[in-house]
């Protein structure tokens, strides 16, 4: 409130929104909570396989206390999470809020089809990226898909009318490389991430049109196309190669792990 209050054009001190500040308890009197906090990135000069997954355990104690609060608040809209590592933070959510002060499970917290993650936007953009940069794996700009977390378990495909499986597979490792290749030049990737998987995709989200984010499906929260209609949320239906399918339940069956 103090600062974006302190924000004004000159002489026109009426031309920007009046910002109201508001308490811990209001946080869920809106359609849509976007969870963006984060604890314990490791040093850039950490040499961390998969920085994700070192986030787990800290920004999980973070979330459980926001996943109470959306059950005691009665939340009825989108809890979005855009934390890393996104998928199993979404889990969280789901199981945190479903739990009573006994710590058991009543299921009278979120809904699955609440919470959404945001995390795959990325991924897929840097796909896209390297795609532009090489003739190689050009068709995924036109037929390209992206499926599964932001992480190592990524599964890009270079098409989805005439996959290819050598191709699909190197475009994935230089999707996942592509958070610590950002890291070597001496900063933390926050900025692509915060575009193309929170911003660029919430606002999709909210408009009702395709964008990628995990949803809860038969257990687990994967990372596909989607969209929200006035029926429910709507996962794109293809015809998936057998190579590609294959590829897709092993990082689904990951994902239930975890």
């Amino acid at each position: 409130e103090y600062e974006m209050n302190q924000t004004m054009i000159p002489f026109e001190y009426d031309s920007l929104p009046y910002v109201k500040g508001i308490t811990k308890e209001e946080l869920f009197d809106c359609d849509m909570f976007i969870f963006c906090a984060s604890k314990g990135v490791p040093p850039i000069e950490s040499n961390v396989e998969d920085v994700r997954m070192i986030q787990l355990k800290e920004n999980s104690k973070i979330i459980k206390e926001y996943a109470i609060l959306a059950r005691k608040s009665n939340f009825k809209g989108f809890f979005a999470v855009v934390s890393d590592p996104v998928d199993p933070l979404c889990k969280t959510v789901l199981i945190e809020s479903n739990k009573d002060e006994n710590e058991k499970y009543d299921f009278k917290g979120l809904a699955p089809e609440q919470i959404k993650g945001y995390g795959l936007g990325v991924m897929n953009a840097r796909a896209a990226y390297y795609a532009k940069k090489n003739n190689r794996y050009s068709q995924f700009l036109n037929d390209g898909r992206a499926f599964g977390p932001h992480g190592k378990d990524l599964v890009i495909a270079d098409s989805i009318t005439n996959y290819n499986n050598t191709l699909s597979k190197e475009l994935t490792k230089l999707a996942v490389n592509a958070n610590m290749d950002v890291r070597a030049t001496g900063f933390k990737p926050f900025i692509a991430p915060a575009l193309s998987s929170g911003s660029i995709s919430i606002v999709l989200t909210l408009n009702g049109e395709w964008h990628y984010s995990s949803n809860f499906l038969g257990g687990v929260f994967m990372g596909a196309k989607n969209r929200n209609t006035l029926a429910g949320l709507e996962f794109e239906r293809i015809d998936i190669p057998k190579l590609l399918y294959k590829r897709l339940q092993s990082t689904y069956n990951k994902l239930g792990n975890i």
